[in-house]
């Protein structure tokens, strides 16, 4: 069992149907896909491989030496209880959104960083016009929900990390097991390194380095707006002994002060033609304060939660 892997390309031509059945079903009954041929070229991917790794370099004796996880696994051995780390992850990470301090170094971080998220916040419109499309929604429905109110913008940001190899990675947590809170992500995993999985019918799947291609995957708001036809999925990343894995994923998020609620046309039961909606009405900002303290617990007390505020 492996999750699909779309060509984004045959969206233009003969294969456009079949094309979008394949998004749907990625997205019904996976909630993670792999895009390739996806519009954004080779040479800047290449680039945004660079640059990443290189920061990390000057990064890399920091981690080692200061950062918790590091300082947490070696009190750890030293109890040599036989206990396992649950509460922290085997992760260098910093977060580039439109104002935030970046990275200075490489010289050519921030031209590149800029041109990525750039591209990457087109292809991630363009995949929810798709889900628009699929979901009989009107062109830009998805889109204009997370923007909210006039003058509010959805939140675009990226997570750079890098899991770095672990001498006991079977006493960590590369990534804790979690959904996503917001709506669209967007990965550029490592080509090599391994370690993402996710949980389909109660099996833990790899999803497997692929070159240049773009791993897919819908959070929690996208499950509310669809009234839990496209659902957020479980996944985590294992700690390893080998390899440096890097992990660029971008958040196409609603505004904080987005009313988030099961589109109209999707809470109509097929057959009864009564109204069946499956989640509340509520503030994305009001979630995101519930999340905060329980992303690694299951979601729907998430959504029981807020929908109380």
């Amino acid at each position: 069992m492996a999750i699909p892997v779309i060509d984004m390309s045959k969206l233009n031509g003969e294969d456009r149907e079949k094309t979008l059945a394949e998004i749907a079903n990625g997205c019904q009954e996976w909630g993670f896909f792999q895009l390739v041929n996806h519009g954004i070229s080779v040479e800047l991917l290449e680039k945004v491989k660079k640059v990443c790794s290189l920061c990390y370099k000057l990064r890399e004796e920091a981690f080692y030496k200061d950062s918790e996880p590091v300082k947490l696994l070696n009190e750890l051995l030293e109890r040599n209880t036989g206990e396992k780390l649950e509460n922290v992850d085997w992760e260098d990470v910093f977060t580039l959104s439109d104002d935030n301090e970046w990275p200075s170094q490489p010289l050519e971080f921030k031209e590149t960083m800029v041109e990525y998220r750039r591209e990457l916040k087109k292809l991630a419109e363009r995949v929810m016009e798709v889900m628009d499309e699929n979901l009989g929604l009107p062109k830009g429905y998805i889109k204009d929900a997370f923007n909210g109110e006039e003058g509010c913008e959805a939140f675009f940001g990226t997570k750079v990390s890098h899991y770095p190899p672990c001498p006991q990675p079977e006493l960590v947590n590369g990534l804790r097991a979690h959904t996503d809170a917001g709506g669209v992500i967007l990965l550029f995993q490592d080509d090599k390194v391994g370690g993402l999985q996710i949980l389909k019918d109660g099996e833990w799947i790899d999803v497997p380095p692929m070159e240049n291609s773009i791993v897919i995957n819908t959070g929690d708001q996208i499950e509310v707006l669809t009234n839990g036809k496209y659902k957020s999925v479980w996944h985590r990343v294992l700690a390893g002994t080998y390899g440096n894995r890097r992990s660029i994923a971008s958040f196409y998020n609603p505004s904080l002060k987005a009313t988030i609620a099961p589109a109209p046309q999707l809470i109509l039961d097929p057959v009864t033609k009564e109204v069946d909606q499956a989640y509340p009405k509520f503030v994305f900002g009001d979630y995101m304060y519930v999340y905060s303290t329980q992303k690694f617990f299951a979601k729907e007390p998430r959504f029981q939660a807020v929908g109380a505020i």
